[in-house]
């Protein structure tokens, strides 16, 4: 028995208590006892005045990349970063990998590649491309939380976009099959080459109805369709429109990236800012924060998407690989930003864990709670730092958060119970099956 004392983000907000732990589980959270009786060899941890404890947060938004450009980011580094970030698990998406995840053999490749490897749980997305219909039910089958697709040109030609007819045959499928559809939502028909390197040019090349049009057509899929369906990386005003028009038909996340930086912070060659969606104004940015507060988005997390310097820092947004690597920094820059806003950090967690973990139906990760999966984080609030590219765990020190003062720290991830070390054996599960 291990029993975490001190304040704890729980559901129902921040409490003083005593959260035991037993088998890699949550025994019981109880009322603090100074009295309380230990058997041999159980201990207690006792939280520092300046510490909080919290869920593991669930990251369902991973670009791992590992076969085929593990270059980029690999396992092994990606889940370092997570831990070091207070992620105790991750979602992979199914592009950027070679093979991507598309097929149930490609899963296995997958899964061979990640075993061994990981410092935190592990689940996959399946991929949703041209062609691949029949192949949805295999990956539903083994495990996959859902299915990823495009709209438009992805980046890489091993993950193809779905055409209107191909979207609402996946869409029809995948309800079927009682999952979930994701989808990067930008009208592909709006979208411009640059005029020139700028990032100006790029930001107009990529305008925000682009986005708003393609929410509304996902509106229509679903409602004829029946198909959960879930938006990515939500960046701007016309989205957040669409998804206040019809509540509750779909759901949507953000990133942090769209709710710390604005458009003001990118230079014309600062390439490590490409994303796409692009960043918006810091009106975009407004709008998003309210949105999550009112529950219109549901979700923060990472779209961690690295690649190396030589593709990312090119100093021209017509060439320069589109992602932005963030696994390690979401939970400080997402606290950074909500409380200069007077935003609590049982709603960060609530964005950041337990909407994360139930939208990908992980009923026992992201929550204090009798019964939930021991992966908890040791978290000082009010600990202010300034991040260093180089010294995070990323494969690659690209990151336009170089030299950002944010405030949150973490201190320890725990996961089942037992204190992520990463200089010792890789203690994370690959989910799917039985272990969700």
């Amino acid at each position: 028995m291990i029993v975490f004392r001190g304040n704890a983000v729980l559901p129902e907000g921040i409490a003083e208590r005593d959260v035991l732990v037993e088998g890699g589980r949550i025994a019981s959270v109880e009322e603090v006892r100074a009295d309380r009786e230990l058997s041999f060899g159980d201990r207690i941890i006792a939280l520092a005045d300046d510490e909080v404890l919290l869920p593991g947060l669930v990251d369902t938004h991973v670009h791992v990349n590992e076969p085929g450009r593990t270059e980029w980011e690999g396992f092994a580094s990606a889940t370092r970063a997570a831990a070091a970030g207070g992620v105790t698990t991750i979602v992979d998406m199914p592009l950027n990998s070679i093979p991507a995840t598309t097929t149930l053999d490609a899963l296995e490749v997958k899964r061979e590649a990640a075993e061994g490897q990981c410092f935190v749980d592990v689940g996959f997305w399946g991929g949703a491309v041209p062609g691949n219909v029949g192949d949805l039910a295999a990956l539903h089958e083994a495990g996959v939380v859902g299915f990823k697709c495009f709209l438009l040109d992805s980046g890489v030609d091993e993950f193809p976009p779905l055409s209107g007819t191909e979207l609402d045959a996946a869409a029809t499928e995948i309800a079927r099959l009682g999952s979930l559809l994701i989808v990067h939502a930008e009208d592909g028909e709006q979208i411009l080459d640059p005029a020139g390197p700028g990032y100006a040019d790029f930001l107009a090349s990529r305008p925000g109805p682009s986005e708003g049009d393609a929410v509304a057509r996902l509106v229509e899929v679903a409602e004829a369709t029946g198909c959960r369906i879930h938006v990515v990386h939500v960046s701007g005003a016309e989205a957040l429109a669409v998804l206040a028009a019809h509540p509750g038909v779909l759901s949507a996340e953000t990133c942090p990236h769209y709710l710390t930086l604005s458009e003001a912070d990118v230079a014309d060659d600062a390439t490590e800012f490409k994303c796409c969606p692009p960043i918006r104004s810091g009106d975009h940015q407004d709008r998003l924060w309210a949105a999550l507060q009112d529950g219109t988005l549901r979700c923060v997390v990472s779209d961690h998407s690295p690649a190396t310097a030589d593709l990312k820092l090119t100093g021209d947004f017509r060439t320069a690989w589109g992602g932005i690597a963030s696994l390690q920094l979401g939970l400080p820059l997402v606290w950074s930003g909500a409380r200069k806003r007077g935003i609590g950090l049982a709603e960060v967690v609530g964005w950041m864990a337990t909407a994360t973990a139930d939208l990908v139906g992980l009923r026992r990760k992201g929550r204090i709670a009798v019964g939930a999966d021991a992966d908890l984080v040791v978290f000082a609030p009010d600990e202010a730092w300034t991040i260093d590219a180089p010294a995070l765990e990323h494969r690659n020190p690209v990151s336009p958060y170089h030299h950002r003062e944010v405030t949150g720290r973490v201190r320890s991830t725990w996961l089942l119970g037992e204190r992520i070390e990463t200089d010792e054996e890789p203690r994370g599960r690959l989910l799917g099956g039985k272990l969700r």
